[in-house]
C-alpha cells in the first residue's frame, strides 16, 4: 500500500498549480499549502492580493515556491505575453485559500479588477475555493448564495472548519488544515482520468408532449443535475453523450449534446448509444403520459369542460434495464412522498444498479435549484444519505459510486 506522501507525490507531480492568497489572517496558511504542493511534486505559482501582502511577504512565497509571486497586474513582466491569461492557460488548476468574502463575491459577480480576478475569469482550469472568515460573514445570505453560485459553476467549495477564530468567536469559518487542502487536490487528480475510455450516457431536462402547435404538457425540470453529472464525467475523462430535453444550460466543455423534446424522441437517441455505452445515469425527467391526440392547429377556446385524454409514454429506464448486459445502470427517484419506498421499488423493478431519491417538494432540493439533498441506494442493499450541497457535488459522488462499480 502506498503512504498518504507517497499518493500526493503520484497524483501531484507535474501538475501545474496556481494559488491564490486573500488578504485574510490565514493567509500564514498558505505557506504551508505552497510547501505541501511542492513538496507532492507540483509546480506552484502564487499569485497575491494587496491584502495578502499586509500578512505575509511576496519573498516567503518566492522563496518556498521557486517560481516568480506575482502581485500586481501592471507590474513589468519577464516574458512577453498577458502575465494573466499566461497564468490562466498554465493552470491545471487554481487553488484560493485561504478565500475572503469580497474575492468570493467579486468571483461570482464576475468582478476582475487585480491579477487574481482577472486570472480566475479568464482560465479554463477547475477552480477550488477554501473560504476563510468570520463566522457571521461566512453565514450571511450573501455569501452562501455567492458559494452556490460558484458551486454551480463547477468550482470545488472547501467547506471551512469549525472551532475559535482570530476574531475571538468560536463557529465555522477555519480555514482547514494545510494537509486536508493539499488532499482535496490530490483526491480530484487522482481520479481525474478514472473514467478515461469509458462511455458515459446522461439525460437530462424535462421532456415536452405537444398539444398542438403552441401548446405542450412539460414539467419544472431544468436540466441542473443532469448538465452537473456530464460535467464531472467530462472531468474524468470520459466520452460523454447528453441527451437533453430542452434547458437554457450552456453544454458542458467537452461534451457531445443531443438535444430532444418529446419521451419518443429521448428513447430513440438513448437506445442508438446504448450498446456501445459502459455507463447511462438517466437524470432527466421523462413525460409519463403524453396526449393521444395532437391538434393540427391550435386549440380554440370553448365553452363548457374540456377532455384531454393521455397515453403512456414508453418507460425507457425500464426498457434499458431488460436490455442491460455489460452497462452500469443509475436512475433518479425525484417524489414528494414516500420517498424510500419508491426509490428501493424503482430499483429492483427496473433491474437499475443504483437509485438516486430526493424529495423534489423541498424549497432548496427540487427542481430549478442548484442544490440538492440525496440518498443513494445499490442493488446489493446499501444505502447512503448525503446533506444538502451543490448538484456538482452530488454528480461527483454518483461517478464516485460508478467508478467503484466498474472497478
Amino acid at each position: 500500500m502506498q503512504s498518504m506522501e507517497q499518493q500526493n507525490t503520484t497524483a501531484l507531480a507535474g501538475k501545474k498549480i496556481v494559488l491564490g492568497v486573500t488578504g485574510g489572517i490565514a493567509a500564514y496558511k498558505a505557506v504551508e499549502i505552497t510547501s505541501r504542493l511542492k513538496k507532492a511534486g507540483a509546480e506552484v505559482h502564487v499569485i497575491m492580493t494587496r491584502g495578502a501582502e499586509n500578512f505575509v511577504t511576496e519573498l516567503t512565497f518566492r522563496e518556498i515556491s521557486s517560481q516568480p509571486v506575482t502581485t500586481d497586474m501592471w507590474a513589468k513582466v519577464p516574458h512577453y505575453h498577458v502575465e494573466h491569461i499566461a497564468l490562466a492557460t498554465l493552470a491545471d488548476a487554481v487553488l484560493i485559500a485561504p478565500a475572503t468574502a469580497n474575492v468570493i463575491a467579486k468571483a461570482a459577480a464576475g468582478i476582475a479588477d487585480d491579477m487574481l480576478t482577472t486570472t480566475l475569469l479568464a482560465t479554463k482550469a477547475p477552480v477550488f475555493v477554501a473560504p476563510a472568515m468570520n463566522t457571521n460573514m461566512y453565514e450571511a445570505p450573501v455569501t452562501q448564495r455567492n458559494l452556490r453560485d460558484l458551486a454551480a459553476r463547477g468550482w470545488h467549495i472547501i467547506e471551512p472548519a469549525s472551532g475559535m477564530l482570530a476574531c475571538g468567536v468560536e463557529g465555522k469559518g477555519r480555514l482547514p488544515e494545510p494537509t486536508a487542502i493539499v488532499q482535496e487536490l490530490t483526491a480530484f487528480f487522482a481520479k481525474g482520468r478514472a473514467l478515461a475510455g469509458r462511455k458515459v450516457l446522461v439525460t437530462a431536462g424535462g421532456t415536452i408532449e405537444p398539444l398542438d402547435p403552441v401548446r405542450y404538457l412539460g414539467n419544472r425540470s431544468t436540466g441542473r443535475m443532469g448538465y452537473a453529472i456530464a460535467q464531472q464525467a467530462a472531468s474524468r475523462g470520459a466520452e460523454v453523450v447528453l441527451v437533453s430535453g430542452p434547458s437554457a444550460l450552456p453544454v458542458p466543455e467537452g461534451v457531445r449534446i443531443v438535444r430532444v423534446e418529446t419521451a419518443r424522441q429521448m428513447r430513440e437517441a438513448v437506445l442508438k448509444e446504448y450498446e456501445t455505452t459502459d455507463v447511462v445515469i438517466k437524470a432527466a425527467a421523462v413525460a409519463d403520459y403524453r396526449p393521444k391526440v395532437v391538434a393540427a392547429d391550435k386549440i380554440k377556446k370553448q365553452e363548457g369542460e374540456f377532455t384531454l385524454v393521455l397515453e403512456r409514454n414508453p418507460d425507457i429506464l425500464y426498457e434499458l434495464g431488460q436490455k442491460k448486459e455489460h452497462q452500469v445502470l443509475v436512475g433518479f427517484a425525484a417524489e414528494t412522498q414516500h420517498v424510500e419506498d419508491y426509490a428501493k421499488g424503482k430499483l429492483q423493478k427496473k433491474n437499475l444498479d443504483f437509485i438516486v431519491a430526493n424529495d423534489v417538494s423541498a424549497k432548496d432540493a427540487g427542481f430549478g435549484t442548484e442544490t440538492n439533498r440525496v440518498k443513494i441506494f445499490a442493488r446489493d442493499g446499501r444505502m447512503w444519505e448525503y446533506p444538502l450541497m451543490s448538484k456538482s457535488e452530488i454528480g461527483g459522488i454518483i461517478l464516485d459510486h460508478v467508478q467503484e462499480k466498474l472497478g
